[in-house]
């Protein structure tokens, strides 16, 4: 990650044929064999240790890690787009990557309308079951985030810069609490400051970790656009919400169900299209520390062992889908019933 010129692409071709120890002990003309060109050969036999004792440190602090392309915990949604991010650094709880996603984007400079119906939409979305994903920046990014934080909901910031920073520096205590609950992620190591060229890049990510995407209020001109052409590039479903003629704010969201996608009014109309991933029921799926559990938490709870038991073989034991049975067990171990172990796997602990 710290070799000038080892992009995506790049990195993950690599990992298909060598572990990175074994990429390290190959001599210059075996890497040169790979195609790699003379000065990124160089840095790869000359690390800058200053860089990567920096990362390193970084690690060593609550709450922080790294989940790398060939971790159990990389979100599979994320796999599946052209150019998956090999690293993601997280602060916070990772588990959230995997479980159904909202993202939410829109304008830096919305309407007062516009930011009330972006932290609504999250706020009941949240209540469905779904984390809230954005990316932080300023107007409707930050309503989606609070919404999902008002509704005791979980939340992800995709960020654009290092997290060893926040970024816009106003958003520190929004980033603080989105960490206390649910996760910031970025693609980008420690030191790396806000560029304009990184939030499209962010912005892939937004779009590749959600089953949906709702545009809330962009202008014709918008970096809005771009996550949703992302979207549906990814082959997400993408969502707008509609608005006058005669407001500059409206005509990207205009152009997108112009171009396909889905008008929406009320959150219904979204849960109407993503109905295999959410919970029935307008209620918070239940982060909270309850004793109770419904029949459905019940019976998964039967079918985790005291030892470790992978998600495949709860899978193919209820009949459950991935994303139903990967968001009931971070219940269950959020109360205590259970807990992760190595491989992806969970054991009862009571």
């Amino acid at each position: 990650m710290r070799t000038p010129g080892v992009g995506c692409r790049t990195f993950l071709g690599l990992l298909k044929t060598h572990t990175p120890a074994q990429l390290f002990a190959e001599s210059a003309s075996a890497l040169s064999a790979l195609g790699l060109k003379s000065d990124i050969i160089h840095v790869i036999k000359n690390p800058d240790w200053t860089m990567i004792d920096y990362d390193l440190s970084w690690l060593e602090q609550k709450n922080n890690l790294v989940i790398t392309f060939n971790d159990a915990n990389y979100p599979l949604q994320l796999k599946e787009i052209a150019d998956p991010p090999p690293i993601l650094f997280v602060r916070g709880n990772p588990d959230l990557l995997a479980l159904p996603q909202i993202a939410i984007v829109g304008s830096r400079n919305p309407s007062s309308l516009g930011e009330e119906t972006a932290f609504n939409f999250a706020k009941t979305l949240s209540r469905h079951g779904f984390i809230i994903t954005s990316g932080l920046a300023l107007g409707i990014d930050a309503a989606s985030h609070r919404g999902a934080l008002n509704a005791q909901g979980l939340t992800i910031a995709v960020a654009g810069t290092g997290l060893d920073r926040v970024y816009p520096a106003r958003h520190k205590d929004l980033a603080t609490e989105i960490v206390n609950t649910g996760a910031m992620i970025s693609e980008f190591p420690p030191g790396t400051s806000a560029k304009a060229n990184h939030f499209p890049r962010r912005n892939r990510i937004i779009s590749g970790l959600c089953q949906g995407l709702l545009v809330v209020e962009a202008a014709k001109q918008s970096g809005s656009l771009i996550t949703a052409r992302m979207a549906l590039e990814q082959n997400r479903e993408v969502f707008a919400i509609p608005g006058s003629i005669h407001n500059p704010l409206a005509r990207g969201c205009n152009a997108l169900i112009r171009n396909g996608a889905k008008l929406v009014e009320t959150t219904q109309d979204i849960l109407e299209e993503l109905n295999q991933y959410y919970s029935q029921d307008e209620k918070l799926l239940s982060f909270t520390m309850e004793s109770t559990l419904d029949q459905e938490q019940e019976t998964l709870l039967n079918h985790v062992m005291f030892s470790p038991t992978s998600i495949d073989t709860l899978v193919e034991n209820t009949g459950e889908s991935v994303e139903v049975i990967s968001s009931m067990l971070l219940i269950l171990e959020l109360q205590g019933y259970l807990e992760a172990t190595a491989g992806g796997c969970y054991m009862r602990v009571k």
